[in-house]
Parts: C-alpha cells; sequence; structure tokens
C-alpha cells in the first residue's frame, strides 16, 4: 500500500533542463512545486571538479552520468514481424540520470528549428504536391509556429549565454551568421567562441566550394557572463570535456549553471532525488489527474496528489509513463489509429574525416566549436529533383580531442598493433571530422509501445522500440553526405580523407545521438497528436508533456534550443491561461 503525501500545487517528473525551467517559473507565479528526480542530486560543487570531471573511461566509457540499463531498459526491434530484445548495454543513444538530467552532459549545440520545420506537411504539399510526401509518412505541422516560439527561444538563449552570431535580425541578413535562419529579434547574448584551426580551414574550404558557413552557436560562454537570473557563469577554458561530462567551470550551459541557484532556495519548490515515478494516477472518470505514485531507493511506495502533472522527463519515458497510465490511446500500426507511441523518430547522422598537412591541435576545444553549413538543411534548397524529404546541417565540431574515443586514422589502418599505433600518432594533431547531422521523418512503423514480453523490477510491461531507417532517409543522407565530400577535397592541405556514411538497417548498439524524439506528438489534431500546441493533454487536461516526445519529427538540428523554447512557451500558457481557468486550453 502506498504511503499518501501532502498535496502539492504542481509536481514534476523529472528533474532536467524543461522542470528546471517550469520550476521556476511556476514558483514564480506562486504555486508550490515539487520535483521528483529518478536518479541523484548532482551540482558544479563538488561534482563535476575539473580534479576528477575529466575522467574519459569513467563518463564516457563506463557511463557514469547515463542511465542504468541494468535498471532502466527498452526493448528493440527494426520491424514489426521480428521479435524484440533488452537493450543490454547503452548505444546509440545515453539518456541522462540525476539531476540535470542529459542538460548535464549535452555538447551544447544549440539551434533554432527553421520556420518551414514547424509546418513541414503543409509546406512541402504546398511546394512540391501531395504526392511528394510517402504514403506511409506520417509527418505533420507542429500547431505551433516559429514566429509563435522566437520569443521563447530569445529566452532561452539568454538565460543560457549562448555564444553566436546571428544571421537573421527583424529580416535584415546579418554579415557572418546563418543567412538561412528565421528572424530573431536580436542577437546572442554573447559573440562566438574564438575559432579553432580546424574550423578555418572548414570554413576556408567551405567558401571556395560556394557555401556560406558560419559559426555554430554554442551553450559555452565566450566570455563572462551574467544571465538574467542573476546567476554568473565563467569563460570557456576550452579544456575538450563537454559531451558526457559535467563542467566544472561555470562556463557550459546546465541547469546547474543557470537556474539551480536561484530556484533550490526557494520555499515553495522542493525536490527528491531516488523517486521512480510508475504511474500518473487518475480519477474515476479517467479525465482529470490526482498525482502521482512513485517508488523510493528503499523500495516503498509513494502517492504523491498534486493538482497539476508535468511529465519532463526523457522522451521515452514520457511516453512510456503515459502508456502505462492509460493517458491517451495507444497507436495501432495496423489500423493506423490511436496516439500515444507514434511518429517516433531520431536522427541520421555521417563524417568524412579529413587528414592534412597542418596542425589542428584538437585537444583545444568545447562541445559547441563548430563551423557549420546550411544550404542543405530543412527545405532551404529544391528537393524536387532530389525526391526525399528532409536535410541536415554540415559541420565541423572541434569538441576535444580526447584519447581514448575521438581519433581519426587513414583507410585502410589495422584495427589494432603497432600500424594502428603509428597511424593515430602520425594522424591526430592533423585530422578532424566533417559531420553531417540529418533529419528523420516519422513513419507508419516507427512508433513506441508496451512490450508484451518483458518487464521491469516493478513488474509493468518495458517500452519497446520499434524503428528502422527509411529510403528517404538513406537519400537524405547520401545527398548531404556528398556536399560534405565536396567541402572535405577543399580542405587546405588535404592528403587524404575518409567517408563514413550509415547504410542498411538502424543499430541500436553503436552511439549516434541522443535525440530520440515522438511518441507523445503535439498538433492541432487529438487524432494525430497527444498534446495541443500547449503541450497539454487532449484526454487529461490537468496534464502536461515536456521535451522532444512532442516532436512530430525530427529535423535536421540538435533539440535543446527547442526543447527550451517549448518549455517557456508552455509555462506561459500555464501561468497566464490554465490556472486563470483550469482545464482545456483548446477546445474540440
Amino acid at each position: 500500500m502506498a504511503t499518501k503525501l501532502p498535496r502539492v500545487d504542481v509536481v514534476l517528473v523529472g528533474f532536467g533542463w524543461t522542470a528546471s525551467i517550469l520550476g521556476h517559473e511556476l514558483t514564480e507565479a506562486g504555486l508550490n512545486v515539487l520535483a521528483l528526480e529518478r536518479g541523484k542530486f548532482r551540482d558544479t560543487v563538488p561534482d563535476f571538479a575539473t580534479t576528477h570531471i575529466q575522467d574519459e573511461y569513467k563518463y564516457a566509457v563506463r557511463n557514469s552520468l547515463f542511465e542504468d540499463p541494468a535498471r532502466e531498459t527498452l526493448t528493440f526491434r527494426n520491424s514489426i514481424d521480428q521479435e524484440a530484445l533488452p537493450m543490454r548495454h547503452l548505444g546509440s543513444f545515453r539518456p541522462g540520470s540525476g539531476v540535470g538530467g542529459a542538460g548535464v552532459h549535452w555538447n551544447g549545440q544549440t539551434w533554432r528549428f527553421l520556420p518551414t520545420d514547424f509546418k513541414i506537411r503543409s509546406h512541402t504539399e504546398e511546394r512540391y504536391g501531395k504526392n511528394f510526401i510517402p504514403a506511409d509518412m506520417t509527418i505533420q505541422d507542429w500547431g505551433v509556429t516559429y514566429e509563435e516560439l522566437e520569443p521563447y527561444y530569445d529566452k532561452f538563449e539568454y538565460l543560457c549565454g549562448i555564444s553566436g552570431q546571428a544571421g537573421n535580425i527583424k529580416g535584415e541578413i546579418q554579415s557572418g551568421g546563418n543567412p538561412f535562419e528565421g528572424a530573431r529579434a536580436r542577437g546572442y547574448p554573447l559573440p562566438p567562441l574564438a575559432r579553432s584551426a580546424a574550423t578555418v580551414l572548414f570554413d576556408k574550404a567551405a567558401r571556395e566550394v560556394g557555401f556560406k558557413p558560419f559559426p555554430c552557436a554554442a551553450a559555452n560562454t565566450s566570455e563572462p557572463y551574467l544571465n538574467p537570473l542573476g546567476v554568473q557563469m565563467g569563460k570557456c577554458t576550452f579544456c575538450g570535456y563537454c559531451e558526457w561530462f559535467g563542467c566544472g567551470n561555470y562556463s557550459k550551459a546546465s541547469p546547474q549553471s543557470t537556474i539551480l541557484p536561484v530556484l533550490l532556495p526557494k520555499k515553495n519548490f522542493s525536490y527528491r532525488t531516488g523517486c521512480d515515478v510508475t504511474r500518473v494516477n487518475l480519477d474515476a472518470s479517467g479525465k482529470r489527474a490526482t498525482g502521482v505514485t512513485y517508488v523510493d531507493e528503499q523500495g516503498r511506495g509513494f502517492e504523491q496528489p498534486a493538482d497539476l502533472v508535468v511529465l519532463c522527463a526523457f522522451a521515452q519515458h514520457n511516453a512510456h509513463l503515459l502508456l502505462l497510465s492509460r493517458i491517451g490511446k495507444p497507436y495501432d500500426p495496423q489500423s493506423n489509429s490511436g496516439v500515444v507511441g507514434r511518429n517516433y523518430a531520431y536522427q541520421m547522422t555521417s563524417s568524412v574525416d579529413v587528414f592534412v598537412d597542418g596542425l589542428m591541435n584538437p585537444f583545444m576545444g568545447a562541445g559547441a566549436l563548430g563551423q557549420a553549413c546550411d544550404e542543405f538543411n530543412g527545405d532551404n534548397f529544391d528537393h524536387g529533383p532530389e525526391g526525399f524529404v528532409g536535410g541536415g546541417y554540415i559541420a565541423l565540431w572541434t569538441t576535444g580531442g580526447r584519447p581514448i574515443l575521438q581519433n581519426q586514422v587513414p583507410e585502410g589502418t589495422p584495427k589494432w598493433g603497432e600500424g594502428w599505433k603509428k597511424a593515430l600518432a602520425q594522424n591526430y594533431l592533423k585530422s578532424a571530422s566533417i559531420a553531417t547531422h540529418g533529419s528523420v521523418m516519422s513513419y507508419r512503423d516507427s512508433y513506441l509501445d508496451l512490450d508484451p514480453t518483458y518487464r521491469d523490477v516493478y513488474g509493468n510491461p518495458l517500452l519497446r522500440l520499434t524503428f528502422d531507417f527509411h529510403d528517404n532517409e538513406h537519400k537524405m543522407s547520401r545527398f548531404v553526405t556528398d556536399k560534405a565530400t565536396l567541402i572535405a577535397k577543399a580542405m587546405p592541405g588535404l592528403r587524404s580523407l575518409k567517408i563514413n556514411q550509415r547504410d542498411g538497417h538502424y543499430s541500436i548498439v553503436p552511439y549516434q545521438t541522443t535525440h530520440n524524439t515522438g511518441g507523445a506528438a503535439m498538433g492541432s489534431d487529438p487524432k494525430t497528436s497527444v498534446v495541443n500546441r500547449y503541450l497539454q493533454s487532449w484526454d487529461v487536461p490537468n496534464v502536461f508533456v515536456m521535451g522532444s516526445t512532442v516532436f512530430p519529427q525530427n529535423t535536421g538540428y540538435n533539440p535543446t534550443g527547442t526543447v527550451g523554447a517549448l518549455t517557456f512557451w508552455a509555462a506561459d500558457a500555464i501561468k497566464n491561461m490554465y490556472l486563470k481557468n483550469p482545464g482545456p486550453l483548446i477546445q474540440t
């Protein structure tokens, strides 16, 4: 029997970026807010101290900041006719665990989605015709526009102290920025990071082949920065330990370095760690949430009553909890009906390794120190002759050159032994990788549901992921990789290059990105979406869902900037609409 606890106004499930933002916004509105986090508490001091955080083996190889698949995992298959098996080791993606979530270990690569990304189906049909979209592709408009989200993108960028060069301010193209981006009200709060040797060479090569490269926006501070909440951040030292590591220098934006110093002392905010939420509880009508049930580290069950429940966990976990709680109709690929679990998507990447005569010094890097080209992302080019939907950016990142996992060796190098060591020594300072970061569309046969066989420690069905790359994505990736190869061939002092192209079926084993999306898509039609344009459940109005789980499909960009913008957008709707008149914000 679960112990019933005193009621709170709001319970947040998870305590990463989205919960931190909502915690601050809703406590400012006077609400009593509680965050429940499955993992441990972590803070810059002492958890991210440079005396130990820059341990590649512990954090990047042994996954110290991530979920333990022995305790929390899912099952996977490529197609509906296969048997799904549990993921026993973290591979293709690495969900964070603990306070701060993935906001602790992300690189800081921060993008705004294109205006056309938010209306991809209507825009694609208008420009290319309805027949251009494959029959099994289930892409849909988001129900919100770029123009509506622009002020909230701005708010997230200024919270984080983003370093970058604007490309479009109020419709005026800015020299040196991304000329393809949507119009913004003002520039970034900080100038771009200092360029690395490799990004300078990439810039020269990209311009030589006719592209318009620009410095990537970075949640790594180029200068000391005091954010709007009064939290001081330090200047990035280019230590090269951002991805999969916490930042001990207060120079990579995370909940710990931007919000928590203000949020945690508030009397109307509290949090509990080691709390595994297993259900959103509903009343007898099934139309109103009464709170959540969770299990603590001692295995004790608790019922936490709340007037408002907000799911702020990782993408798949939000969808899993909705399915377990029977909120919304589960998706059925056979009948193409239902919504929860529908429109799962991912991303498709490739790279071109380059080996040059000059020094590149890859160890002097930051998570989002990069130079990019955006000509082939979204609908920035004519897709008609190419026959696919979507696109991707091309970038050279200097993220660190760490000794175990970050190294490139030329084609034909032995996999181990003296020959491999020699090639690594000869090329370590003179190599870099040009990456492509591509979109993945949603399809009828890519979805999440409850596994009929495997169960977790509480006896609940594991989440089952059914997903594979489609021909559309392979076409897109080959197209963008060819463009990246053009740049690679123009790199000054080029000696050789190696193309790393993903072909065949999706594999859950090698790491790719932790940019999982979908399962609780947002939209304007309850028949094809789980939440409305304000991220409110169509079925249970006092439940809201945050994060990339609401993306109806995935773009070619990293998701965090849009996750942050959507969180501020939803927080505004809760404060200024829902609290004044609790109930559905959109009538159906």
